[in-house]
């Protein structure tokens, strides 16, 4: 039995190659600087030995290869000691594609937003229609409570990040993947830590094109003009357009069309070539969905589901944990200090949503699909701009604007970077920036204290664990 020590393996993509090398029969172990649930539980299940830290001891399991997570540097103790020794090192994508993808129809889903949740679509689809494919995606899908399978098909559908390998092949990851079947959703701008400028993410992208063979399928927004520059670079594939929403039914020459589509995006009509091809009906939000939607019964398509089957699956499809994933939903009486005498017995009604959103352009799409949703009931942001891009302050420009639909918006920001958030919200009447976790927490539960009755939907938006904010906000308000 082959022995793969994977470093960085409590990363979702990392702790998903892991269980799918033990599916394969490979001995597993991996090491990380800080082993955390939820995948280390998951890894810990599954038996795969898990050492804590960078330590060179964890070299002494003799592994046959050593499979290096993004999260790995120069000047890491054991991966110097690996380089010292000479030892068998390669990437995870690398390691993916060399042995699990090299031999699968491989539908890929990449772009800027909506990877988890349409790569999750896509394989419910699939698996729904019964193709029983194998997949990994960067989230956990409700609909199979695991991120990753290997599947009983030729069919694989895989997350398609273009953040890069490794710190020895600075290549996008899904450089490696080779797909039959790509989407590009979206494309803007981010990874400002690797990406100098949205141009070389196009050249990524263009260099993922060529890779699709002339039998397969790219299908791209009709909308895009980055993915069109991306394509003004070269293809050699049949493309398929994706309608925007917005625009349906009003001179659009798209493939894929979305008609007669409900404002929360919960219900519309789904067109293909002009021609009827099913309605979804569901309890996801957003006009992001409904594209990701569209995207998913394309790529469905190319592999053999008709539209029908696949809007059938959309209609029970349960999103993804972490995208408006509904935490806690439970009444709250109204203080005293707010009752008066036409308001006794009268309760607040609560809803807490954890969201991964971390981009300007998600953090809009998400809350205005909830405003759409929830018609004038309050909705609450708490942002934490925790990626290297905000942080960075590249979409700082973009923030306010992002949260119109939020009727209040909290901000956390632990230590200020090249840019100060509370100089930027400073002169908005409903942003607030605190840079404590229980600071914040206390303003939040002291805003709804002293709000009226009616419904509160509280959307708390990070791609971090948000130093547990989510439970630690939920037992105050209902204390």
């Amino acid at each position: 039995m082959q022995h793969i020590h994977i470093l960085g393996i409590c990363g979702t993509f990392m702790g998903s190659l892991a269980q799918l090398a033990q599916a394969l029969g490979y001995k597993v172990t991996g090491s990380d600087l800080n082993v955390y649930p939820p995948m280390s539980t998951q890894l810990e299940q599954a038996g795969i030995t898990l050492f804590e830290g960078w330590g060179v001891e964890q070299l002494e399991t003799e592994p046959d290869m050593i499979v290096v997570g993004n999260v790995i540097s120069r000047g890491n103790p054991v991966m110097e000691a690996i380089l010292d020794r000479m030892l068998p090192y390669t990437s995870g994508p690398e390691w993916l594609a060399k042995h699990i993808l090299q031999t699968r129809w491989v539908l890929a889903v990449a772009g800027t937003h909506g990877k988890t949740t349409t790569a999750s679509m896509l394989a419910y689809i699939l698996d729904y229609a019964g193709m029983d494919p194998g997949f990994l995606i960067g989230g956990v899908p409700n609909n199979f409570d695991v991120s990753a399978r290997l599947g009983n098909t030729p069919f694989f559908v895989i997350e398609a990040d273009e953040y890069d390998s490794a710190f020895f092949d600075k290549r996008s990851k899904f450089i490696h993947y080779h797909p039959n079947t790509l989407i590009m959703n979206n494309l803007e701008y981010d990874h400002a830590d690797i990406f100098p400028d949205l141009a070389a993410i196009e050249r990524q992208f263009h260099h993922l094109v060529r890779t699709v063979p002339n039998n397969g399928l790219l299908i791209v927004p009709s909308d895009s003009q980055p993915l069109a520059r991306v394509l003004e670079q070269g293809r050699w594939t049949p493309v398929q357009t994706l309608g925007d929403q917005s625009v349906a039914c009003q001179g659009d020459q798209s493939d894929w069309q979305v008609r007669n589509a409900q404002p929360d995006g919960g219900q519309f009509d789904v067109w293909f070539d002009n021609i009827y091809s099913g309605q979804v009906k569901w309890s996801l939000t957003g006009e992001h969905n409904v594209h990701n939607a569209l995207a998913a019964l394309a790529a469905a398509r190319h592999v053999g589901v008709e539209p029908s089957i696949g809007c059938e699956a959309l209609s029970r499809f349960k999103s993804v944990k972490r995208r408006m994933e509904i935490l806690a939903s439970f009444e709250r009486p109204v203080t005293s200090s707010v009752t008066t005498t036409n308001s006794a017995g009268i309760s607040q009604n609560i809803t807490v949503y954890d969201d991964f959103a971390h981009h300007p352009t998600a953090i809009q799409s998400t809350l205005e699909g909830l405003r759409a949703n929830v018609k004038t009931e309050r909705i609450i942001a708490i942002i934490e701009p925790r990626s290297n891009t905000m942080k960075q302050g590249v979409h700082e420009s973009r923030l306010i604007e992002a949260c119109e639909a939020a009727d209040m918006t909290y901000w956390y920001q632990q230590e200020e970077g090249a840019w100060s958030l509370q100089d930027l919200v400073g002169v908005h009447s409903n942003h607030f920036c605190y840079n404590a976790l229980s600071m914040l927490i206390d303003a939040v539960v002291s805003s709804v204290t002293h709000l009226s009755h009616g419904d509160i939907h509280i959307v708390v938006m990070s791609n971090g664990g948000f130093e547990g904010i989510h439970h630690k906000l939920i037992d105050q308000l209902k204390c």
